[in-house]
């Protein structure tokens, strides 16, 4: 029989769910224990406990996380007070081994399940059938994100033929459009390349100088050429995650280019407490190569090779917001990304799990160049719906 001291748990509502390559744990706000709606720091303890971080030995066991960075999130959402918004929508990625709550940035990828999971909580009134808008304000950007649902009897679709590389079963697709993804004011127009130069030189101790391009759009991201890492493009998870010097080079490098971004005051600080933005991502002309299941992506097939690395390490695909900054800096003459060539849009490239497709409406305006929005398709599906059990004194 248990005391009245033993140590209880407390049940709280919520859903697992994949977006795109990624997945997390969805809470509606309204869900959450007080303390985790009222003070930021429970609410960073108990999301930390929800995906079992921190945890020393990297596996997230005793949680939802799975132990990769694809796999520890947090996705919060509420009814939203905005006009002409449906849902806000909150995104927490979580260290594995790391004692806080990165709030700074999004996940391109569960934004594509953020409009379902809104939809499956009874917080959009949706048309009996074809695609449901759902009108998603990200709150740790501050932008617009518009989701198109496919919907049957009132009820989300999420089995289909769509395929995304990265993901092994097909499902139905959920197109997003990112409106005016740049960060910074709402407006956007000014605040797309934070230096105000498409192409900056960044040099970094030890390593050299290199030509970047520094953009926000999606999330803050810093592009530069494979060739100046000394890498061809091609690379998989395999050929980079295992190589604590080139991973070491690497977080170097997106470390001064946090600063540079002002995104961090220091390079300590940056690799510290910045561990999710910006990304540091690498282009290439095309190439045939291996993709990570197997199957062969050929030159012919894909306008340029793209890389990004995530919380440290390679991405197993491309993030999603990864793909909508590659799309912002492809429709400007002279970053990284366009100098390969990249003349139209939209435009297929290649990854560590495939090939995808993303596309960008820009404008030049009397202020620099405008992004007005970036179209991608995503996937999503509910993994488990009821509830989680987290140590009371954790709520």
């Amino acid at each position: 029989m248990l005391s009245s001291t033993a140590p209880r748990q407390s049940r709280v509502r919520a859903t697992y769910m994949r977006g795109g390559t990624s997945k997390g744990t969805f809470f509606l706000a309204e869900d959450l224990p007080e303390i985790v709606r009222s003070d930021p720091a429970a609410r960073d303890r108990f999301f930390q406990r929800v995906v079992g971080s921190p945890d020393a030995y990297g596996k997230q066991i005793d949680g939802m996380g799975g132990a990769t960075s694809s796999t520890s999130k947090i996705v919060v959402i509420a009814r939203s007070q905005r006009p002409n918004c449906d849902v806000d929508y909150t995104f927490g990625q979580v260290p594995i081994n790391g004692d806080h709550v990165d709030w700074s940035g999004n996940c391109g990828n569960l934004t594509g399940a953020v409009g379902p999971f809104a939809i499956h909580r009874g917080l959009i009134d949706v048309q009996s059938d074809g695609l449901s808008v759902v009108r998603i304000w990200q709150t740790n950007l501050r932008k617009l994100i518009v989701a198109r649902v496919p919907v049957e009897a009132g009820e989300v679709v999420e089995l289909g033929q769509f395929r995304l590389d990265g993901v092994t079963f097909p499902a139905a697709e959920v197109q997003l459009d990112f409106v005016d993804p740049g960060s910074g004011s709402d407006d956007g127009a000014a605040s797309l390349f934070p230096t105000g130069n498409v192409v900056d030189e960044l040099d970094v101790p030890g390593i050299g100088r290199m030509d970047a391009t520094y953009i926000s759009a999606g999330n803050p991201t810093i592009f530069v050429d494979a060739s100046s890492l000394g890498l061809l493009g091609t690379e998989l998870q395999a050929d980079v995650n295992g190589d604590v010097a080139l991973l070491s080079r690497l977080e170097a490098i997106r470390a001064h280019g946090a600063v540079a971004m002002g995104i961090a005051p220091n390079v300590h600080a940056a690799s510290a407490r910045h561990q999710h933005v910006p990304k540091l991502a690498f282009v290439a002309t095309p190439q045939d190569y291996t993709a990570s299941n197997g199957s062969r992506v050929l030159w012919t097939d894909v306008q340029l090779l793209a890389r990004i690395l995530s919380m440290g390490v390679l991405h197993h695909a491309m993030t999603g917001t990864g793909a909508v900054a590659l799309a912002a800096a492809l429709s400007v003459p002279g970053t990284v990304p366009q100098r390969l060539g990249i003349k139209t849009m939209p435009v297929h490239f290649g990854h560590p799990s495939g090939k995808a497709r993303v596309g960008a409406e820009t404008v030049r305006t009397a202020s620099g160049w405008h992004v007005r929005s970036v179209s991608l398709s995503r996937s999503a599906r509910r993994l488990m719906d009821g509830h989680i059990f987290v140590p009371s004194d954790f709520t």
